[in-house]
């Protein structure tokens, strides 16, 4: 091939490759669509599942309304597996997009983008091509310490004893730190990834679903929630193991329609299961939950969150968004006290700090799928959900496609 000839090869794939910036940022667009309506469908299968459990625990899972429940389940399963091939297939058509520019030799000056108000910037913006799981979009947070303030909000060692009792005085929690501490709202992302790994499980009917422990690489940890992948990210979650199984429970709220009436650790139990050859850093480990989370999820006690809890910078902002999360969930506005909200985050400050910094985390507005707003003159806090129409009408609409 001669010079000239390969000039103008280059000066052909130029536009090419300069339309495929936008091509890329439509197929990352439909990812986007595509991830949510999966964590749409992630959330039916679990309702579905959580009522089916309730009718089987009654004695009830050969009625009519079992049966019917059932039959839904497996459409919205097939449903599921089909957005799963489609966000595949975008994923490659993004691959081969994003080859182009490679393949182009046109070199485009990349600009950092700043990091928005109350957000950490995505540490692993390419996860998808090397990370093969499905947690970035059915991530699950399991309902019974959404509910309570069980870990701390503070930044330093909090070595105070915790009490917290329910408005309506019928569920309570007590919480008592280790020597290192009281357990993090930062460390829960722990529980949030091995609760998502065996959610996942009993939704593909695994067997390995009924076992109280989870083995995970830490590298796809760190990736998946968006941490460090630096000796810094190894030592900090070396950190978190150690304070979630030294944070002691107390309480008597049931899950599974259980009560375990003694104290445990937020999780039971964790090992090392492989170490660097190199150096002192964890390879792949194993967790295993406490009775009192794994009655959780055995009987769907979770809920779908976004990945974006990920980026959350503020502990303050990712309570919050539980909350929201619990409490709000599909509906279109929640409504609270602001005292009670405060009641509810566990925060330690006084009405007037905790106030100011539903100011700050309001005017950040980067809480994912609910925004929040102050109001002064009630002091109230309302929690609206980000296109809580569209959400209701494609669920109306997907379910009117699958008659049972």
């Amino acid at each position: 091939m001669s010079k000239t000839d390969l000039q103008e090869e280059q000066i052909s794939l130029y536009p090419e490759a300069v339309n495929s910036y936008e091509a890329t940022g439509k197929s990352e667009e439909i990812l986007d669509h595509l991830r949510s309506w999966h964590r749409t469908l992630s959330d039916q299968i679990v309702d579905a599942n959580r009522e089916l459990a309730g009718l089987i625990a009654k004695g009830k899972g050969n009625t009519e309304e079992a049966e019917i429940i059932k039959k839904l389940l497996v459409k919205v399963q097939a449903r599921r597996v089909e957005v799963e091939k489609n966000i595949e297939e975008e994923k490659k058509e993004l691959e081969y997009f994003r080859s182009l520019h490679k393949q182009s030799m046109v070199e485009v000056e990349t600009i950092d983008e700043p990091t928005e108000q109350g957000l950490i910037r995505v540490r692993h913006p390419n996860r998808d091509f090397f990370l093969a799981d499905m947690f970035d979009y059915a991530l699950k947070d399991d309902g019974a310490s959404m509910e309570a303030p069980i870990f701390t909000l503070s930044t330093k060692p909090d070595l105070s004893i915790w009490e917290w009792r329910s408005k309506d005085g019928n569920k309570y929690v007590k919480v008592t730190p280790s020597v290192l501490g009281r357990a993090t709202q930062h460390d829960k992302d722990v529980l949030i990834y091995v609760v998502s790994q065996m959610t996942e499980a009993l939704n593909r009917g695994r067997e390995d679903a009924k076992n109280r422990t989870i083995r995970f690489t830490v590298h796809d940890f760190l990736v998946t929630t968006n941490r460090q992948t630096s000796g810094e990210g190894y030592k900090l979650l070396h950190q978190a193991f150690e304070r979630l199984r030294g944070t002691s429970v107390s309480t008597d709220i049931r899950t599974g329609g259980t009560r375990v009436r003694e104290g445990f650790g937020i999780i039971d139990r964790w090992k090392i299961i492989e170490k660097s050859r190199t150096d002192e850093r964890m390879i792949a480990v194993e967790v295993t939950l406490s009775d009192w989370l794994f009655n959780a999820v055995q009987a769907y006690e979770v809920l779908t969150i976004h990945p974006d809890y990920f980026r959350l910078r503020k502990p303050m902002a990712r309570r919050l968004y539980e909350i929201a999360r619990k409490h709000c969930g599909r509906q279109s506005q929640w409504v609270i006290s602001l005292r009670l909200l405060q009641e509810k985050t566990g925060s330690k400050s006084t009405l007037k700090e905790f106030r100011s910094a539903i100011r700050a985390i309001q005017a950040d507005n980067s809480l994912p799928e609910y925004s929040l707003f102050l109001d002064e003159a009630n002091d109230q806090v309302i929690f609206t959900a980000r296109n809580a129409g569209q959400l209701s009408q494609n669920l109306v609409k997907d379910m009117t496609k699958m008659p049972v």
